[in-house]
């Protein structure tokens, strides 16, 4: 009788990635392409000239005319500002944008201040104030974000909001208010609070990572611009030498031959980083005739560069043979509450799928593999390949859930030993990504293989996608179902690769959330009736090679991790200050 399995509520890895995500989800604030950040900057700038010229100087004969004198002058700064800095226009239209939305809002309190406080002699300092808040701004984000030295951020901050201050300001008041003393101390606090910040920000990381910064320019760089090259420096040289193994099932016909694959190596960490489009790259390396599964496995096992991912795709050339044969038992379906067991035997080789669809689970803990292995062993099997479905979202998994899976996997392998092995046929087809174009599938697109077993045909589903929507995988089971297609199991790569930038919590697209289930079910019933008339007679091989890369490995998820918390809550410490400081300024 199976004892009950207590198991930790949350898994280290699975935390810090969802809390660097979580994080790095703030880039998402910005606008999404560089025509929008544009036109974001010129409409603020322009409601900011709307403001002053009626609000505050009830200047209206002369609007028009500063308007069009401020857009221009926010236009060519914009270009100034991105030959000076070295950087995107893009990048500095996000900071016209922001920072001139704050210099609206501080001359918004103004105005609100005014019936309050009884104060219109005040007025003026908030358009000041507003300027300098504006140039505090850019120094953080300069430094920040797009690497600028203190220094030249200091040089260049007050260039933009000073420019747009002589436009938006007639002339006759740019002395009093430039050399108004309160507005002038509200103004060197505000800079000195945006220098304090960077600084400190910078170094939030320790020892461990010395520049919070500069693992956020890589980022960003690798994220706008399709530039991985620093991310991956920073990464890789934290990264650990290990020996990772890769099994494949080698299916044999008189003409072609097909393989499914397990490495031990994650997808990951985020696109187009080290190998997260390590599925397709596998894939194409086998002559696109392949099912990449997930193993179980985390993200501690990411490559963390296109050299480590060469390295290890090189390596398949050296795989050795531990078991063959031409026949399998039928696949046999445990179901115990939401857990679910897909195996098959191929001689003494198990291949265990396991799915907690469409209630769905997290990436399945190591143990879980541990446990299964050692149980596996005991029952005689010489190899177990444990197939992680990744068929449906959800949390990590519980304590209750993964009793469920052990009971399930262990009933699955006691019952295999059982089942008469029959003559193997096999047929397979594939659609790739570009023959569909549906944007959460990655480029390996789908797959199905259909197997002969005796009398009977079963079919596998394959999807190069990160994870599936939630009654995906049912809606294309059942309408197989229907045409009478046994489709056994569906299960994805966990790519990381994206088609397209996703504005989601989750940062990218499952199979299912872009793509109808109606679609998706068409297409499967299609590549099943391909893969039947392509069926013939097969051999299998097993196959394990071992390759030494560098992984990622825990400990520098875990210092990104706490280094983002720590840079988080000084930010948060010092928005709540500057917050505070600017309501007193309205007394």
């Amino acid at each position: 009788m199976d004892s009950k399995i207590v198991l930790p509520t949350m898994t280290e890895n699975a935390d810090n990635v969802s809390n660097i995500h979580r994080r790095y989800s703030l880039t998402l604030l910005t606008p999404s392409s560089p025509h929008l950040s544009l036109f974001v900057s010129v409409v603020v700038a322009s409601i900011l000239v709307l403001l002053a010229e009626l609000a505050y100087f009830e200047n209206y004969d002369k609007f028009f005319i500063h308007l069009f004198v401020t857009i221009g002058v926010l236009l060519s700064t914009q270009i100034i500002d991105a030959h000076l800095l070295h950087t995107e226009k893009s990048k500095v239209r996000h900071v016209s944008g922001f920072g001139s939305l704050l210099w609206l809002v501080t001359a918004l309190g103004g105005l609100i201040s005014v019936p309050l406080f009884s104060k219109p002699e005040l007025l003026p300092i908030y358009l000041t104030e507003g300027m300098f808040l504006f140039a505090s701004f850019r120094i953080g984000i300069f430094t920040s974000v797009i690497g600028a030295k203190v220094k030249l951020a200091w040089a260049i901050c007050l260039m933009q909001p000073l420019a747009m201050f002589f436009v938006i300001v007639p002339y006759q008041f740019w002395i009093p208010m430039l050399t108004d003393l309160q507005a002038i101390g509200y103004g060197i606090i505000f800079l000195t609070v945006g220098t304090i910040w960077t600084i400190i920000t910078d170094r939030a990381g320790g020892p461990k990572v010395p520049s919070t910064h500069k693992v956020l320019q890589a980022y960003v760089a690798a994220w706008t611009r399709n530039n991985p090259s620093e991310m991956e420096r920073l990464i890789e040289e934290r990264s650990q030498p290990s020996k990772v193994s890769t099994f494949q099932i080698r299916f044999k016909t008189k003409d072609n031959e097909f393989r499914l694959v397990l490495p031990d190596v994650h997808p990951g960490p985020f696109h187009p980083i080290g190998g997260s489009n390590i599925p397709y790259q596998i894939y194409k390396n086998l002559n696109s005739s392949a099912m990449v599964m997930h193993s179980i496995s985390d993200h501690s096992l990411n490559l963390p560069s296109k050299s480590q991912v060469d390295t290890y795709l090189a390596s398949f050339a050296n795989s050795s043979v531990f078991d063959r044969g031409n026949k399998c038992t039928k696949p046999v379906t445990v179901q115990v509450n939401n857990a679910r067991t897909v195996g098959l035997l191929f001689d003494k080789t198990a291949v265990l799928i396991l799915s907690l669809s469409p209630h769905g689970m997290e990436d399945v803990p190591l143990y879980v593999k541990n446990e299964l292995d050692q149980y596996a062993t005991n029952r005689g099997f010489d190899k177990l390949l444990i197939v992680d479905s990744h068929n449906a979202m959800g949390e990590e998994i519980s304590p209750t859930d993964a009793d469920d899976l052990f009971k399930a996997a262990k009933s699955n392998l006691d019952t295999l030993i059982t089942k008469e092995t029959l003559p193997l046929e096999i047929g397979f087809a594939n659609l790739e990504n570009q023959k569909i174009l549906a944007d959460d599938l990655g480029p390996g697109g789908i797959g199905i293989l259909c197997m002969k077993i005796g009398d009977e045909k079963f079919f596998l589903g394959w999807s190069d996608s990160n994870n599936m929507q939630n009654g995906v995988r049912e809606e294309i089971v059942n309408s197989l179902s229907k045409n009478g297609y046994n489709l056994i199991e569906m299960c994805t790569s966990d790519t990381h690769f994206k088609t397209k930038e996703a504005r989601n919590k989750h940062g990218y697209f499952t199979f299912g959330s872009l793509s109808t289930p109606q679609d998706a079910s068409s297409w499967y019933l299609d590549l099943a009736k391909k893969a039947e008339q392509n069926i013939s007679e097969a051999s299998f091989e097993a196959l394990q090679h071992q390759t030494d890369v560098k992984i990622m490995g825990t400990t520098l998820l875990e210092d990104y991790s706490k280094s983002l918390d720590r840079t988080m809550r000084i930010t948060q410490a010092f928005l709540i200050g500057t917050t505070i400081f600017f309501f007193l300024t309205m007394f």
